[in-house]
């Protein structure tokens, strides 16, 4: 028999509580005394238990979804059992007066479990240590839960979405299509659990104790962590501080309208704006365009300098200007924002300064200028560890120590490249120094990867870079309408770069921007980290048809040489 399971109560009487945890999913085995999913309110938490015996057929709430009294949150195959007393549900601030204390001896202690710190667990292990990893809130950081994985799903739906609407350039014909975002996000949501799920399999595989909490530096050799049931402290002979960043927030007054949103909040609009003003024309804010004109919302951006990307060379930020023109987003360059005010009827009206100023009205204004690493509550000030210079992130030299020995530090908490990759590669550099396999970081090849529509894609050096450095190079190129591969894709846009250095002969940079060119630009900064000349990457031969082709005409094109163009 199907049974509706419905909340029959909240802690301390609230209204909602947010899910913090889903513990089953359909077609699992449920009886009366398992736990379905967890819920806070009011600073207080309640395990909500399934109440029946049988086969889970459907589970109605994800992690963040708020849920009331009276909702049915899942949907049993199986029979009634006697309710499970909830009573005894957590009180915050009862355990705050009696709090279980623990001290626990270990290697290697690691604050923040991101792509910094979860990688540099799990390699610690590897290596034989025994690790302790501490986080505040959900393992993967905010790259897995707030960034890189959740954006990537909505620029995939908003990818579909668009070939859906443009079927007929392919000889296929859709009707009736339609958006609906509260799948999209449950889609979102679903990818970035499985992930989550997946790092704490490899934590528990590799025997690393995560404690749930924040943690701060009593001393050089211990973190303790205050959480909602107990005090830990944890005494390590060696730390890595991988708190990673948290959102800048700009000088600008009113942030706290109805319709100012920030990036975790982008990631949440289950209701698609009609016009939406984005402040900030760098990653974040190009990726959000993108994401969001694709889905079919009229997007402005607003870039206070006189590029959009720009870090990217002149050529990259033309060129993804143009396609963004063509998809309907309006880029305003050089652009001073003045206020943001609300108008009568609930919407934002957007003043900018550009040769004089301007007026947008939006329904959603997203400001997504940047991050800067987080140290708060660290307790770094009272061990006198160093701050980079004006005191952004943590300092520390190449082998990621800080200034105390054994304490190290690595990710976006350093302000050294803010990029999950190089948090991940930090960890490992940190910890073969601790385990004593001497290892230095090198910030020379870092590959970059924007996800527009096209992808951009850059690595090593850019002529800009070239040009303050006074390196003589010579640049080769190739253009994606000239690919057999990207052709049949629909992609005609966009074209693949590299940059020899001409006193080496050496393949210094590079840059892509076109269809797979973040999966792309592998190649050439394995070319640049191993020092490769351009006869050497024209000697291996290329798979025919694919988008790679166009790395290897490129690097002929520095020969003089490119068949195909």
């Amino acid at each position: 028999m199907l049974l509706e399971i419905k909340l029959e109560n909240l802690p301390n009487h609230a209204k909602e509580a947010k899910v913090t945890e889903v513990c089953k999913k359909a077609g699992d085995k449920v009886n009366g005394n398992d736990i379905l999913f967890t819920v806070e309110a009011n600073k207080s938490a309640m395990e909500i238990y399934a109440d029946a015996v049988g086969i889970m057929e459907k589970i109605t709430v994800q992690v963040g979804d708020l849920v009331k009294v009276g909702q049915v949150v899942a949907i049993i195959d199986g029979e009634k059992v006697q309710a499970h007393n909830t009573t005894n549900q957590f009180d915050y601030f009862a355990n705050l007066l009696k709090p279980m204390k623990q001290e626990i001896k270990t290697d290697v202690a690691i604050i923040g479990g991101g792509p910094g710190g979860y990688v540099a667990a799990v390699k610690a292990a590897q290596l034989g240590a025994n690790v302790v990893l501490i986080e505040k809130d959900s393992l993967g950081g905010t790259c897995l839960n707030r960034g890189c994985i959740p954006t990537k799903a909505l620029v995939r739906s908003a990818e579909i979405y668009s070939h859906l609407k443009n079927a007929e350039h392919y000889g296929c014909l859709a009707s009736h299509v339609s958006l609906d975002m509260k799948k999209v996000l449950n889609r979102k949501n679903t990818v970035v659990n499985q992930l989550v799920q997946g790092i704490k399999y490899l934590l528990d595989k590799h025997k690393v104790k995560v404690i749930q909490g924040v943690g701060e530096l009593l001393d050089t050799e211990t973190v303790f962590i205050r959480n909602k049931t107990h005090e830990t402290y944890v005494k390590a002979k060696n730390i890595i501080i991988a708190t990673g960043s948290k959102k800048a927030v700009p000088p600008i007054p009113d942030l706290d309208l109805e319709n100012i949103i920030d990036s975790d909040q982008a990631l949440q609009l289950d209701k698609l704006p009609d016009k939406l003003v984005i402040i900030g024309g760098g990653v974040i804010g190009m990726e959000f365009a993108f994401i969001y004109a694709n889905f079919g919302v009229k997007v402005s951006v607003i870039e206070y300098f006189d590029e959009i990307l720009a870090s990217c060379d002149s050529d990259i930020c033309e060129e993804i200007g143009q396609i963004a023109a063509a998809k309907g987003i309006s880029v305003y360059k050089g652009a001073r924002l003045k206020k943001i005010i609300k108008s009568e009827d609930g919407q934002c009206i957007v003043s900018f300064i550009k040769d004089k100023e301007y007026y947008l009205t939006a329904d959603k204004v997203l400001v997504a200028v940047g991050r800067q690493p987080e140290l708060d509550g660290l307790g770094i000030e009272k061990l006198g560890i160093e701050l980079n210079e004006h005191g952004k992130g943590i300092k520390v030299n190449s082998k990621m120590q800080t200034n105390i020995s054994n304490i190290y530090a690595i990710g976006d908490v350093t302000n050294k490249v803010l990029l999950a990759h190089v948090a991940s590669h930090q960890g490992i550099v940190a910890v073969k120094n601790i385990m004593g396999q001497p290892c230095e970081m090198d910030y020379e090849v870092i590959p970059s990867a924007i996800f527009t529509d096209p992808e951009i894609a850059v690595v090593g050096m850019t002529e800009k870079m070239a040009q303050k450095t006074g390196v003589s190079l010579e640049v080769g190129k190739f253009p994606f309408a000239a690919s057999g591969k990207a052709l049949t894709l629909g992609e005609y846009r966009g074209f693949v770069k590299v940059i020899k250095d001409k006193a080496t002969g050496k393949l210094i940079g590079g840059a892509i921007i076109g269809p797979h060119a973040t999966d792309l630009i592998a190649e050439l900064a394995l070319a640049i980290k191993n020092q490769l000349t351009p006869e050497q990457v024209i000697e291996v031969i290329h798979a025919h048809p694919t988008t790679a082709e166009t790395i290897h005409e490129t690097v002929l094109s520095l020969e003089g040489s490119a068949i195909h163009f």
